[in-house]
């Protein structure tokens, strides 16, 4: 209960949800006390009435309609809120199980709510079949982006290809951590402490990169070249050196380091080492096996070349005398 009270008087929101209930609450006790009476027959008066297709309809009912969907849909809104933050605190359950249970738990609020709409309206839940034509209308063209989002979300959570915790790489280069799952979209946190909000339907039909999806292990890989005339062993083994010194170097797998080719200026290697936790990032350990690399290079006088030109003057004396 006392979580509810935090969360009906949160500071960003608590004047607009207080005058809501004390304007709530003074119109149902005027309307029990029957004050509201003489108001309720003017609106409901003929002059008042108007009429679509078979049904009349009159100002009384229009803002009766309106002050119970607001009300409820609103309370919906602070229990699902409510029940939300309760299941967050299962740190036993999966990210994924978690997303599963908020979802199914707002589906039903939202749900009976919106039963509970219809009854205090006095609506019969046979006579939404009349409308059921225009409404699959709307789905298929209005809604259609908002249903497909929403069902990819819910394919997301079952199939548990993407979780929250993950890193990912989308199809245009944005990599990030996952946040959070919603209905609509899926929030990631960028390495630059952005947070993007991705459609779901992006993650169903698009290409996406899980790099912790069986495990949070990560292959970096250098290129390194070093000139003619070196020795090449001692080279290698020197990388390997750097990598394996590293304290997030991986003892399984083992660092690598393969002569990859003879390039025009310099022979090219590639080193592969990984680190046990790839969302801790990479830049760091790259940097660091980069500059034990440098020292141990210079310590054994290994150069590392850069591309040269060697131009040839055939004829020095037109060049000379022009």
């Amino acid at each position: 209960m006392k979580n509810l009270l935090v969360s009906l008087l949160k500071p960003r929101a608590w004047v607009a949800k207080l005058l809501l209930i004390s304007i709530a609450t003074a119109f149902t006790a005027l309307a029990y006390l029957g004050h509201l009476e003489p108001l309720k027959n003017f609106l409901n008066s003929e002059a008042l009435t108007f009429k679509v297709g078979d049904f009349k309809l009159s100002i009384f009912f229009v803002l009766k309609i309106i002050f119970s969907v607001v009300i409820l849909f609103w309370l919906a809104g602070i229990f699902a809120e409510f029940g939300e933050n309760q299941i967050k605190k299962y740190s036993h359950m999966r990210s994924s199980n978690r997303a599963i249970v908020t979802k199914a738990l707002q589906i039903l609020i939202y749900f009976t709510a919106f039963i509970i709409a219809l009854d205090l309206l006095g609506l019969d839940l046979t006579g939404l079949t009349i409308f059921s034509g225009a409404v699959g209308i709307g789905i298929g063209v209005g809604l259609q982006k908002i249903t497909s989002n929403f069902i990819s979300g819910i394919i997301i959570l079952f199939e548990k290809a993407i979780e929250e915790g993950d890193l990912i790489e989308l199809s245009d280069g944005t990599t990030g951590i996952v946040t959070r799952t919603g209905a609509r979209h899926t929030r990631i946190e960028t390495l630059q402490n952005r947070d993007i909000m991705i459609p779901n339907e992006d993650f169903i039909t698009g290409r996406i990169i899980n790099w912790t999806y069986s495990d949070t292990t990560g292959r970096i890989d250098i290129e390194i070249g070093v000139a003619y005339g070196s020795d090449l062993r001692l080279a290698r083994e020197l990388m390997l050196a750097a990598a394996n010194e590293h304290p997030r170097c991986c003892k399984a797998p083992k660092a690598l380091c393969f002569l990859d080719s003879f390039g025009d200026s310099s022979v090219n290697f590639l080193l592969y080492f990984w680190v046990d936790n790839i969302i801790e990032g990479n830049k760091e350990p790259k940097s660091d096996v980069l500059f034990s690399i440098w020292d141990k290079f210079k310590q054994h006088e290994i150069e590392i070349p850069f591309p040269q030109c060697d131009v040839h003057i055939n004829n020095r004396e037109t060049l000379t005398h022009g």
